[in-house]
This record gives C-alpha cells, structure tokens and sequence, in this order.
C-alpha cells in the first residue's frame, strides 16, 4: 500500500506559495507517494488522519507563525487528541525576520498532537532565490523518500 504526504501552506504574498511548489515538485518523483496539496484554509483533520506524513509551509508574520496555519492547528489539534496521530513533519518558513518565533510556535504545537519533525525546519530569508527553492525541493523528495521506504 503506498504512502501518502499531506502538503498544507499558507501564502498572501506567493513566497510560501512558491516553496511549497517546489517541495511538492520534490514530494512528487518519488513514485509509491500519493501527495495531498491543500492551502491551510482547506485543510482539515479527514486530510491529517489519512496522511502518513506532513509538511507545512508559511510565513512568518510578525515573529509568528500566520493566522490561517493557526486556524489550521486550531480547528485539529484537539479533534485529534483520540487519534494519537504520531506523523513525521518538516517545515518550510518563509521568514522576513529570523523564523526562530514561527518556529517554536509551531514545534510547540505539533508535540502536543504528537507528531515528530525529521528534519530541521527550512528557513527561507527574504525573496524567494532559486537556491531556497532547491532545498525545498529537496526536503519535499527526502521526506516523500523516507515516507516511502519506511524510514518514518
């Protein structure tokens, strides 16, 4: 039975969008991965429960973490408490200061779900370059990758 990678983001000004995109393009090649893209408004606690593993993407906005992955967080945290939903994640912040303040906002509530990160999470700087999309890129195929053979 293949495996199944929930992508969710959230983007106003296309940045978060665009390192999405290429994490999604990485999640993509590898071939036993079914790979779920839903913008966080979207997202729901069905699409938590059917993935095997999660990769959020955002800005920071004012040192925190956005409002609309907030809500996403907020309307499945706590519908999930029954389903111990112990899911592999990795993040991808696109950050206009340091990211360090999204970062914890968002390592502090995917451990009380439980889920566990298996990566560090990506920090994206400023304009979006050609060289953050790569290693979003790359993040999306390592954890497709891991989710594929078992790793996670």
């Amino acid at each position: 039975m293949g495996k199944n990678l929930l992508i969710v983001y959230h983007s106003q000004s296309g940045a978060s969008f665009r390192l999405a995109a290429a994490a999604r393009q990485g999640a993509l090649r590898e071939a036993e991965v079914d790979v779920c893209w839903r913008r966080a408004w979207d997202a729901g606690l069905a699409d938590l429960e059917r993935c095997d593993g999660l990769l959020l993407a955002a800005p920071e906005n004012s040192g925190t973490m956005t409002g609309a992955m907030k809500d996403f967080l907020d309307r499945t945290f706590y519908p999930a408490q029954p389903l111990a939903l112990h899911r592999p994640y990795a993040l991808i912040i696109s950050a206009g200061n340091d990211g360090r303040g999204a970062r914890s906002q968002f390592e502090r509530i995917l451990s009380g779900y439980p889920m566990k990160p298996v990566a560090e999470a990506l920090i994206c700087r400023g304009e979006v370059s050609a060289e953050a999309e790569a290693k979003c890129e790359e993040l999306g195929e390592t954890l497709a990758a891991g989710l594929a053979l078992g790793i996670f």
